[in-house]
C-alpha cells in the first residue's frame, strides 16, 4: 500500500513538474517571437489578411471557436508581455527614469505595451487564422456581451420598476383622498411609460446582436468576453472575473429581492 501512495506521488510530482517545464519552454517562445517579431512586423504581416463581413452580422459557430482559440492563445502571450513591461518599468526606476539606461528601459516598456495590445493579433496570427476576420468576429463578440450586460442591468431595473409599481398601486388603492389618489395615479401613469419605453428599447435591439449573444451564451457565459478582455489589464489575475462575478451575483439578489416586493400583498 505504502509503494503504491509513493508511486503515484512520484508520478503526480513529474506531472507537475513538466507542467511547469513546458509552461517555461512555451514562455520562453513567446518572448522569443516578441523580441524578433515587433509590433511593426506584425502588423506588416497581417496587412494582405482581407476579410468581408456578412451583411448580416451574424456569426457562425466556427467563428466563436476560432475566437475562443486565439483568447486562450492570448493570454499566455499577455502574460509574458506584462512580466517584460514590469521588468522594465523596474529596471528604468533602478537606472533612473532621467538617465540613458531609464530611457532606454522606457521605451523597451512602451515596446511591451504595443504587445499587449497587440496579443490577439499576435495570437490569431500564430493560430494560421485571418487576423481580419478575426477582428470582426471579436468585435461581434464584445457587442454581443456588453448587450447581455445590459440586458442583465435592464432586467434589474424591470424588477425595481414592478416592486415599485406595486407599492404605488398599493397606496393609490389605500388612499381616503381625492388628492392623494391623484397623485398616485399620475406616479402609475408615468411607471406605465416608463415600462412601454423600455420594452420597446428591447424591441429594437440589433437582430445580429440578439442572435450572437444568444449563440455565445452556447459556449459559455455571454460576460465573459467582456471579462477576459478587461483582465488582460488587471495587476493581479482574477481580480476582474471576482469583480465581474460579485456584480452578477448582486444583481441576481437585487432582482430576488425586487420580486419578492412586487408581489402583491395577500388578502386578509
Amino acid at each position: 500500500m505504502r509503494r503504491t501512495v509513493l508511486s503515484a506521488l512520484c508520478v503526480a510530482a513529474l506531472a507537475l513538474s513538466g507542467c511547469k517545464a513546458k509552461e517555461a519552454y512555451d514562455q520562453a517562445r513567446i518572448a522569443a517571437d516578441l523580441h524578433s517579431r515587433g509590433t511593426t512586423d506584425l502588423l506588416r504581416q497581417t496587412a494582405d489578411d482581407h476579410y468581408t463581413a456578412p451583411s448580416d452580422g451574424r456569426l457562425t459557430d466556427a467563428q466563436v471557436q476560432m475566437y475562443l482559440k486565439v483568447r486562450d492563445h492570448e493570454k499566455e502571450i499577455a502574460q509574458v508581455a506584462k512580466k517584460e513591461l514590469q521588468q522594465h518599468s523596474e529596471a528604468a526606476k533602478q537606472a533612473g527614469e532621467k538617465s540613458i539606461a531609464g530611457v532606454v528601459e522606457g521605451f523597451k516598456g512602451l515596446s511591451s505595451v504595443a504587445d499587449l495590445v497587440t496579443a490577439d493579433v499576435r495570437a490569431a496570427k500564430d493560430l494560421h487564422y485571418n487576423t481580419q476576420e478575426y477582428l470582426w468576429v471579436k468585435g461581434q463578440i464584445l457587442a454581443a456581451s456588453a448587450a447581455a450586460m445590459t440586458e442583465k442591468m435592464g432586467q434589474a431595473m424591470n424588477a425595481s420598476l414592478d416592486a415599485s409599481y406595486q407599492q404605488m398601486k398599493k397606496a393609490h388603492d389605500e388612499a381616503t383622498d381625492e388628492t392623494t389618489r391623484k397623485l398616485y395615479a399620475d406616479m402609475l401613469a408615468s411607471s406605465d411609460k416608463s415600462r412601454q419605453e423600455m420594452a420597446q428599447q428591447k424591441e429594437k435591439e440589433d437582430p445580429a446582436i440578439a442572435f450572437n449573444k444568444q449563440l455565445l451564451s452556447k459556449h459559455e457565459n455571454a460576460l465573459n468576453a467582456l471579462t477576459s478582455e478587461l483582465s488582460k489589464y488587471e495587476d493581479k489575475p482574477g481580480d476582474t472575473k471576482q469583480s465581474m462575478e460579485k456584480w452578477q451575483k448582486d444583481v441576481d439578489q437585487g432582482i430576488q429581492q425586487a420580486k419578492q416586493q412586487a408581489q402583491p400583498a395577500a388578502k386578509p
